[in-house]
């Protein structure tokens, strides 16, 4: 696996095999570590799913110390290791290597400490993000970032990812709501970085791991912020004539000084498959569709919803529907929840992006996907979190159909290259894992990703922690005066397929 920045294949190492399972079995109880083929199987993908590899050998430790050990003996025989929280990823994140030791945080699923008085948890990686606000609810709390996979995906690995949701507007991604990590760096050190403080002097190191892709640590314990639960709560389901009407009252809706606590965009594709899979009486005839959410007092949500309301006819709105209660205003939310798999019946397989554009040109790349979409022949259906640019195109395809995955990554390729284009960044909480590393160098030039690999070596010498990520050989391109990846290559063709 050299090519396009993935590591050379240890055969020595995979020669002792039995030797290292051995080792390992020293350092945690024998069920907890697997090496036959048919029980590293499972683990040999993530949700991106187009892309396979089995580990080498897959462990479960069940304490620090326990992690501390793997990784020090890892980092003295020179062993590479991914750490993998729940599998959810959709960067190919936690892919394994075939000579790698695949990390698996599965065990850490406790909730350690509810501080109501400083409205913190305390949690175990392999807490799901659901699990900490239903732990919290009764008393009137919850976790604000609530991606979609929310009932599955890890606390651990929000973190890796730095993962947003639809109230990630108002409310901020994981790194807003992070207080704290006990971290294990490649050579066995434990370390604690901030904790149920808002403030600590120093460096901003919560910061450097928070987003850094199982780079840099292993991830054994989080700290999170908790918030009380509004007084009121309404959404308002609006339906466009056009995308550029919607586009348009997004923009005017931050003008104005609103922040809704969540704000998401869907086209007329996805308006279709989401209403379909959860009957949530989305307006079929519109375009383009906003969930416009408010909290807050009861007059002030009532207020807001008024004006929000207003900008939305000024802009041409089709259809508006406030939620009377809270069951439908859960109604509203379940179908963009579930976008996702709705999409299963558009086609057989889709290929989920995830960008970041400025608000003001939504309708821009929107108008650019759909001209892509029939360059390459593939239909595509949108999503957005309108309030802070991220977007995740859904580009339908067959894997069963000759160089149809191909087609579907460069089509993906294009749009990732025109957010960028437009003044926008490359991911927004799916991460670069190995789907977007040769487009770093869209981004960055070549002292701008040296300056990020120093410090990944800082605290991993060997670069034995999640090797193959994010970062792409680089080669000076001379004629350019830029770095770039390859010359022609199919993509990741160093990685088998399903």
């Amino acid at each position: 696996m050299s090519k396009l920045g993935m590591p050379k294949i240890d055969r020595k190492l995979i020669s002792k095999k039995n030797e290292i399972v051995a080792n390992l079995k020293k350092f945690v109880k024998s069920e907890n570590v697997l090496d036959h083929e048919d029980q590293t199987r499972p683990f040999e993908t993530d949700a991106l799913s187009a892309y396979k590899q089995k580990p080498l050998v897959v462990i479960f430790p069940e304490t620090t110390e326990e992690v501390s050990k793997i990784l020090s003996y890892c980092n003295k025989e020179k062993i590479k290791v991914v750490p993998r929280g729940a599998g959810t990823g959709l960067s190919g994140g936690a892919l394994p290597l075939a000579d790698c030791v695949l990390l698996c945080l599965g065990k850490f699923n406790k909730i350690l400490n509810i501080d109501y008085k400083n409205k913190c948890v305390v949690a175990q990686p392999g807490v799901t993000n659901l699990s900490i606000t239903q732990a919290v609810q009764d008393n009137g709390y919850y976790y604000a970032p609530d991606p979609s996979s929310q009932i599955a995906c890890s606390i651990g690995g929000n973190v890796a990812e730095n993962s947003g949701g639809v109230h990630s507007l108002k409310y901020g991604t994981t790194t807003n709501n992070l207080l704290g990590v006990e971290v294990v760096f490649m050579d066995g050190t434990i370390s604690r970085l901030g904790g149920k403080t808002y403030d600590s002097e120093g460096y901003d190191l919560l910061g450097l791991i928070t987003g850094s892709e199982g780079l840099l640590c292993v991830v054994t314990e989080v700290t999170v912020k908790i918030l009380k639960k509004p007084q009121s709560v309404k959404a308002a389901l609006i339906g466009f004539p056009t995308i550029e009407d919607g586009g348009q009252c997004v923009s005017d809706i931050i003008a104005s000084g609103i922040i809704p606590s969540g704000m998401e965009m869907m086209d007329k594709a996805l308006i279709h498959a989401t209403d379909n899979f959860v009957k949530a009486g989305y307006p079929r005839d519109a375009e383009s569709m906003l969930i416009v959410e408010l909290d807050g007092t009861e007059s002030e949500v009532d207020e807001l919803i008024d004006k929000v309301t207003k900008i939305a006819k000024q802009n041409n709105s089709s259809s508006i529907k406030i939620s009377k209660n809270e069951k439908q205003r859960i109604n509203f939310w379940a179908g963009r929840k579930a976008a996702f798999p709705a999409c299963g019946d558009m086609a057989p397989d889709y290929y989920c992006m995830d960008g970041t554009i400025p608000r003001r040109k939504l309708a821009e790349v929107l108008k650019e996907i759909l001209r892509l979409s029939k360059k390459y022949n593939l239909p595509v259906a949108n999503a957005f979190h309108a309030g802070d640019g991220n977007l995740h195109p859904l580009i339908m395809y067959d894997a069963n159909e000759k160089n149809s995955l191909e087609k579907t990554e460069k089509f993906g390729a294009e749009i990732l290259k025109y957010c960028v284009k437009v003044g926008g960044v490359l991911t927004g909480e799916h991460g670069v894992g190995v789907e977007k590393r040769e487009l770093m160098c869209e981004m960055f030039n070549n002292n701008d990703i040296q300056q990020q690999i120093k410090i990944k070596k800082a605290l991993d010498v060997s670069s034995l922690l999640n090797p193959g990520k994010v970062y792409p050989i680089l080669r000076k391109c001379a004629e350019e005066g830029r770095v770039h990846v390859h010359k022609g290559k199919t993509k990741f063709s160093d990685i088998p397929r399903f």
